[in-house]
């Protein structure tokens, strides 16, 4: 597999995709944390649907914003100088462990699904920012075997 060396608006588009699918379910699932509720209904779980929801929204909102101020600036209307300094990905809240224990299965798989898709995006910011500057995992062991036939030598 071949390492980018930049971003490129057809990773930014599947991103872009991916994000508006999984921030649809995000909007379906905690939606359901705004209706009154039933008699009986268990608070704690009510509480930590509520939280979770909020935090998950907002992540979603940060990757979103994120990848809009990407699709900016490769349409021409963000400047790379104006991307790099307004347009950096906020620092992921992680969750409450006891507000997830709290939570469906499925409502706690989406939540990992979208803290998933941040660390992802993050790397990305973290690596565009830095100029891609990653040594290739092929070329180190490549120069390591290289000094060591030259020692030998």
């Amino acid at each position: 597999m071949t390492r980018t060396t930049n971003l490129s608006r057809p990773i930014i588009e599947a991103l872009y995709t991916e994000a508006l699918v999984l921030a649809d379910d995000v909007r379906a699932v905690f939606a359901l944390g705004t209706r009154e509720p039933e008699v009986g209904e268990d608070c704690a779980a009510r509480l930590a649907l509520s939280t979770e929801g909020l935090k998950t929204t907002t992540r979603m909102m940060h990757v979103l914003a994120w990848l809009l101020n990407q699709r900016a600036f490769f349409s021409g209307e963000l400047s790379e100088d104006q991307v790099r300094r307004h347009g950096t990905l906020p620092e992921d809240r992680g969750s409450d462990p006891k507000a997830l224990a709290a939570l469906e299965p499925e409502t706690r798989e989406l939540i990992a699904e979208t803290q998933a898709l941040h660390m992802r995006i993050s790397r990305l910011d973290t690596a565009w920012r830095g100029g891609f500057e990653m040594a290739s995992p092929a070329r180190a062991i490549h120069s390591r075997l290289e000094r060591r036939l030259s020692d030998l030598a």
